[in-house]
């Protein structure tokens, strides 16, 4: 189904937190689908952009805020089902982890509840886990668990390293590929499973048409495992950067880190996005980023929702090719 086709009595979802990266793909996919879409974000006037991914009148946002139930209730009356895609790499301000993954996502369970949505998709990452020494991983568990005993007929999806490209993972490693002489990583020997964007969206409509089953936790990867190592060296052959890679061990990485939370708050949060690396991020490094044994088994995997997964070789190099030194002007072969 085209984007614009649908019926003005079709069923709408509400999806909270969907200005952002995976969001607008969330949205474009809802819509190619024939839903009405309404994207309850902080800032609406900051999501008109999402508004030509279809019909007219078929992707409206509103004002809601996890920390305000009556916004919340407001931006779900009336709604087939809800997609909470609210969450945060790093803390800043009063958006910490808890606030934002775990007592958000809460609010976000609690108000669906209340306006009776047939439909709950929430989305987590694969690491989470109650006993992680990361918070991120242990917010995104509470959130998890918010959601499944809510009432509502709820899905949790899992995606390892979500790829596309406004991503902030391959885009980064190539922009500090420009800026560096050397690249220096933490956790190189860790496994992750890099999945298309693309995907992640499509899995979300299976869980908001009821194609994945009710209750149960999907675990999203990519065709390929690789180490991180791997994928840093492949975005420097796919932009014909010649650097370095030196992997620092984990104690050495939290200094680091440590160091560059201590320069982003003395900066007021200046520090480049790029630059940017957290304690709780390099936690995260010590654990593969994989999909488990389980997962495949028991069919909760993008195959096992029907989606054959895109690898990354035959996605990114259509979107980092403007770190390239001529950019699309460059002629060499990109792999």
């Amino acid at each position: 189904m085209a984007a614009g086709d649908y019926a003005s009595d079709a069923r709408l979802v509400t999806v909270v937190g969907g200005s952002g990266f995976v969001g607008r793909h969330v949205v474009r996919a809802l819509a190619r689908h024939g839903y009405r879409v309404r994207v309850a974000v902080r800032r609406p006037d900051l999501a008109f952009h999402l508004q030509p991914l279809g019909g007219v009148g078929q992707i409206h946002a509103v004002q809601a805020n996890v920390r305000f139930p009556h916004s919340l209730d407001a931006a779900m009356a009336g709604a087939d089902a809800v997609v909470n895609l609210v969450g945060i790499l790093a803390p800043d301000g009063r958006q910490t982890f808890r606030s934002v993954q775990a007592e958000g996502a809460r609010a976000v369970a609690a108000a669906a509840a209340r306006a009776g949505v047939s439909r709950l998709v929430q989305m987590s990452a694969l690491g989470a886990a109650p006993d992680s020494a990361s918070e991120y991983a242990t917010s995104k568990a509470e959130g998890e668990a918010a959601a499944l005993e809510s009432g509502v007929a709820a899905v949790v999806l899992r995606p390892s390293v979500i790829f596309g490209p406004e991503d902030g993972f391959f885009n980064r490693f190539a922009a500090l590929a420009r800026m560096l002489p050397v690249l220096p990583i933490v956790g190189g020997a860790t496994r992750l499973q890099p999945v298309f964007v693309g995907d992640v969206a499509e899995a979300v409509v299976k869980g908001v048409d009821g194609s994945a089953a009710a209750g149960r936790v999907y675990e999203l990867g990519g065709p390929e495992i690789v180490t991180l190592k791997e994928l840093v060296d492949a975005v420097l052959r796919i932009t014909g950067r010649n650097r370095p890679v030196i992997d620092l061990p984990f104690g050495l990485g939290r200094i680091q880190a440590g160091a560059m939370e201590i320069v982003n708050t003395l900066t007021l949060g200046l520090l480049p996005k790029e630059l940017s690396i957290t304690r709780d991020q390099v936690e995260l490094l010590k654990v593969d980023n994989v999909v488990s044994e389980a997962a495949r088994t028991e069919g909760r995997t993008l195959e096992g929702l029907g989606i054959t997964p895109a690898a990354f070789e035959a996605i990114v190099p259509s979107y980092l090719w403007r770190f390239r030194k001529s950019g699309q002007f460059d002629t060499a072969r990109a792999g």
